[in-house]
């Protein structure tokens, strides 16, 4: 976008939020990797240098648990090193803003939005943070303490897996109703560094479109248009870092 393409549509942008009521965001990787998450998925299929198979499935995890623990402790101790970068501050500002009013659904799993200091925050795909026992179920939040290859419930020492959505299974039933409702009922609607081809959470934009009483208007901020855009009322496109600290500067 040139500068006047884009102030133009952050002033469009700025003037539908002045008048929501309600306001809900869906974000990606692509906010996470401005702060210097690597995205999960590469242009090769693979993630990290693993197939999907091997590490985010499980089969996966059935055949090598090993594995999996390494290649998560890997990204924990990644996120270890990172801190939430403007874009995150922005979205902490606009909950302020819009208080009980303000649901942020998100498909990362690194707890960036936490750090920032979000609150209302619905964590989709899980959480790095977080352990489940794989035999009373115990749900865990660990930090990003190193837990080793083999990590044991402290309750019953049964086997602790990630507790992050892997690829064959379902969302958090609670956290997904929550998220979709939030779209559902919400007047604006921000898509922030998604490619929105990945599903469920892609199915919340055009959710937000039917709209409770009237269709939201979508907000798109990324790097360049995706399969979103099609639903978008505006596009907001360069690094969310930078766009997401101006709109919210137009919104006084």
């Amino acid at each position: 976008m040139t500068d006047a393409e884009l102030d133009a549509a952050l002033d469009r942008a700025a003037h539908w939020l002045r008048l929501a009521e309600r306001v809900c965001v869906l974000t990606g990787a692509g906010v996470s990797a401005e702060s210097g998450v690597p995205t999960f998925r590469a242009s090769d299929g693979l993630w990290e240098g693993h197939r999907i198979e091997d590490v985010a499935s499980p089969d996966g995890w059935d055949r090598n648990p090993l594995l999996v623990w390494q290649f998560y402790n890997a990204r924990r101790a990644n996120v270890a090193t990172v801190k939430p970068n403007p874009g995150h501050f922005a979205l902490v500002a606009m909950e302020d803003r819009w208080r009980e009013r303000f649901a942020l659904v998100t498909q990362n799993v690194d707890g960036l939005h936490l750090d920032a200091g979000s609150t209302n925050v619905l964590e989709i795909h899980g959480s790095l943070r977080q352990t489940r026992c794989t035999v009373c179920e115990s749900v865990a939040n660990r930090g990003l303490e190193p837990l080793g290859d083999a990590p044991e419930c402290p309750q019953c020492r049964g086997r602790l897996r990630p507790h992050i959505v892997w690829f064959g299974e379902g969302l958090p039933q609670d956290i997904w109703s929550a998220a979709r409702l939030a779209a559902y009922q919400c007047h604006v609607l921000l898509v922030v560094g998604t490619s929105a081809v990945v599903h469920p959470a892609a199915s919340l934009i055009p959710l937000a479109k039917r709209g409770e009483v009237t269709p939201a208007k979508v907000i798109e901020v990324n790097l360049t248009p995706t399969e979103a855009s099609a639903y978008a009322d505006v596009g907001l496109y360069g690094p969310s870092g930078a766009v997401l600290p101006k709109l919210l500067q137009r919104l006084g």
